[in-house]
């Protein structure tokens, strides 16, 4: 849609002089005399804050949500499908009082300020409208009129900083503010993009922690507020007028007690004081930590835990603690990469929406997460991001320069319209994306030898998996990624343009492209030809020597032979732990449970050594960490290492769907690794209404407690019989 149409004849306007790091406060006034409702839509970029007669009508959100906003930043030699910006609408009608009312607006950084990707200038839109009872109604929108000048932000970094110079003044917002001596605002130039609405939800205060203190260092004091989370904290302000108080934050403590510097991340906010007594927190960004120290005369009352407003839409309970660590801390991991409107690699460093770690993580988010909204959009970012010249997907969605491949990062353009599609049922998320997914298959065609996908986007990275450990010289502190994946970028690459390949075959014959099946099997069987060609040894049955996962991927894809499989069980059985990558860790565990090695795959995941989900329990984690090995981790707060999250559910619990369903509508539910547990429960929200699984080891068998929702079709198959389940509860007692 055009500007016209949230915004009718409203002017973009801005401050004559400005820098990308300009923080403005646009200042506007409306009359209504009598109204019913008061509605604004508004923009300010990069993110805004409105108040309206001094009342913030946002609190603690990032807006607009993160896209690729306007047609400025396009990667070189490529250019890209779509450019949106999302337009956020307000009921102000609380806020709004008969005759003369003021707006204000403070805007700027974001992404669409910040130095990785400069887009423009901030700037700011706005228009209200007052609707009276008898239907006659009245615009007010932004134009040449509003007053603006800087505001108290006085140095900034999306992902490192925000300063506060409440000096120049923290009274802006206030209706009787006197902007007397301010500027007119400026005419600047409308970006170049197409306006929409979205029900992708926002960042939103989730919760409040308390902090207590533990330790003090040559600075300051240092605290605690329990986990390592996202947001920030509300500090109560006692410094004199002019005093700085500065607060450094970290996901861990070093050994004497003070913030751990591998950690900081650069992570700070500062404040200099006007004098007056009041609370005080960051407005335009957040922090990933757990402990922060703080410089000054501050005493801090809580934190605020900022991210996505997203519900879990799941349970999950057994017997086994690191089981549950593991569910329970992905939820959380994921939750704090969630802000803006696409899930990142982690809440500070980066804050990307890499596909990689995204499509990866999907089946499990939507799993346990009401997210459908949310990766809905991302999915348009996705789209949007794709090169129309070459097919090319992009490594982050919004589009941000980054690293990646061309098989597991691309691949999103596949997995996540399927996933979306086969959680919720929806068949038109498919039909919208099968052109994107035929275009971006034609890309890995021409970057391919010899049938082997070898090469990516010329000057970019060319990666296979992705974070594996050091196996090769575990004594060494190895940092390369060369020396930290053994198996080849091709390998992996040509797996995942293979994998696409099958799921596209699959979604061709659901939407009536029944002629492309046959395409796409000739493709399947020249790549899986080139795979068994060039990395399978006739020798010994194994793939790039049965390390990494290497051969959980040939068998994943049928390839090899008799003693494949059987190698991978002995290697990982006698290993006992994983040594894999994020790819591998999430192929070698799915694989393990379609061929009924249920008690190996729980075996891996709950193994205490030196990599694993048990060893960062054991160590007081309450984020997964970007490495197996803590130590080698820049962030400890990356949910890409969880992608198994979702085979809890699918083999564990065993509510699994049958191949021809989605949304739910068929499932097989068939508990694996019974034997391994005492008792389990958990549920899922579906479509169709919530399906719950229990069971109980009791003397002589297993009592089965399982609910299946209205619409939906179920049998309960374990220790080799079906049983009958009806719509409802079902109590059935098997023996073993």
């Amino acid at each position: 849609m055009d500007r016209s149409y949230f915004f009718k004849n409203a002017a973009w306007v801005g401050k004559s002089e400005r820098t990308p790091k300009t923080f403005s406060v646009l200042r506007g006034r409306f009359n209504v005399d009598s109204f019913e409702k008061v509605t604004i839509n508004v923009l300010g970029l990069g993110f805004f804050k409105c108040y309206i007669n001094g009342k913030c009508v946002n609190p603690d959100t990032f807006l607009p949500l993160s896209s690729d906003f306007e047609a400025t930043c396009d990667p070189k030699d490529e250019v890209l499908s779509g450019h949106r910006i999302y337009v956020p609408s307000f009921d102000i009608t609380p806020f709004v009082i008969p005759g003369e009312n003021v707006i204000a607006i403070h805007f700027g950084g974001g992404w669409y300020t910040h130095r990785s990707r400069v887009f423009g200038l901030p700037k700011a839109i706005y228009c209200i409208l007052a609707e009276r009872s008898d239907g006659e109604r009245s615009f007010f929108v932004s134009d040449e009129s509003c007053r603006i000048a800087d505001s108290y932000v006085s140095d900034y970094d999306f992902v490192k900083y925000e300063s506060h110079d409440y000096t120049l003044s923290a009274d802006l917002f206030k209706p009787d503010f006197d902007d007397g001596d301010w500027e007119n605002a400026i005419l600047t130039e409308a970006p170049d993009t197409d306006y929409l609405s979205t029900d992708c939800p926002a960042d939103a205060l989730i919760r409040e922690l308390p902090v207590k203190v533990v330790g003090k260092s040559e600075n300051g004091i240092i605290y605690d507020c329990g986990e390592n989370t996202t947001g920030y904290p509300v500090l109560e302000l006692r410094a004199k007028k002019g005093e700085s108080v500065n607060v450094r934050f970290s996901e861990d403590l070093a050994a004497d007690g003070t913030l751990d510097p591998r950690h900081v991340h650069g992570q700070n906010y500062t404040v200099i004081s006007d004098g007056c007594n009041g609370t005080v927190q960051p407005d335009f960004t957040w922090f990933c930590f757990r402990y922060f120290e703080v410089t000054g005369d501050a005493v801090p009352k809580c934190v605020k835990v900022i991210h996505a407003d997203i519900a879990p839409a799941s349970t999950f309970e057994c017997d086994n603690e690191t089981i549950n660590w593991t569910y329970n801390t992905f939820i959380h991991t994921m939750l704090c990469n969630m802000h803006t409107g696409h899930p990142s690699d982690c809440p500070h460093l980066e804050r990307r929406g890499y596909t990689g770690d995204g499509q990866l993580t999907c089946h499990a988010a939507l799993s346990v997460l009401d997210a459908r909204s949310f990766y809905e959009k991302w999915l348009c970012d996705i789209g949007d991001c794709q090169d129309t010249l070459s097919g090319h997907i992009q490594y982050t969605a919004p589009y941000i320069r980054s690293g990646g491949g061309p098989g597991g990062w691309g691949c999103a353009i596949v997995e996540v319209p399927y996933q979306l599609y086969r959680h919720y049922g929806d068949a038109e998320v498919l039909y919208k994306y099968y052109g994107n997914m035929r275009r971006y298959i034609d890309y890995l065609e021409a970057h391919s030898e010899f049938g082997l996908v070898t090469s990516d986007k010329a000057g970019e990275w060319c990666l296979g998996d992705w974070c594996g450990p050091n196996i090769l010289y575990p004594d060494r502190d190895i940092t390369s990624h060369n020396q930290q994946v053994i198996i080849p970028a091709p390998f992996v690459n040509t797996y995942f343009m293979v994998k696409s390949l099958e799921t596209m075959r699959e979604i061709a014959l659901i939407i009536g492209k029944d002629s492309d099946a046959a395409e796409y099997d000739e493709k399947i069987a020249t790549r899986k030809k080139a795979i068994q060609a060039a990395y399978f040894n006739t020798f010994d049955g194994n793939f790039v020597m049965n390390v990494q996962g290497a051969n959980s991927f040939a068998v994943d894809l049928g390839l090899g032979n008799s003693t494949t499989y059987a190698n991978m069980v002995a290697y990982y059985k006698k290993l006992g732990y994983f040594d894999t990558g994020i790819f591998a860790t999430d192929v070698l565990i799915r694989t393990l449970f379609e061929h009924g090695d249920a008690e190996l795959a729980v075996d891996i995941l709950t193994n205490n050594g030196s990599q694993g989900f048990e060893h960062w329990r054991q160590n007081g984690a309450t984020t997964f960490h970007e490495y197996w090995d803590s130590n080698r981790s820049r962030s400890h707060c990356h949910p890409m290492f969880g992608a198994p999250v979702a085979y809890f559910f699918e083999y564990l619990l065993g509510i699994k769907q049958t191949k021809e369903s989605a949304g739910y509508e068929e499932m097989i539910i068939s508990p694996l690794a019974i034997s391994r547990f005492n008792r389990m429960s958990g549920s899922m929200e579906t479509p169709r209404g919530r399906v719950s699984v229990s069971y109980e080891r009791e003397d002589g068998g297993v009592r089965f407690a399982i609910n299946i929702p209205r619409r939906s079709k179920a049998i309960l198959r374990v220790f080799g019989a079906d049983y009958a389940l009806t719509e409802g509860e079902n109590e059935i007692f098997v023996t073993e």
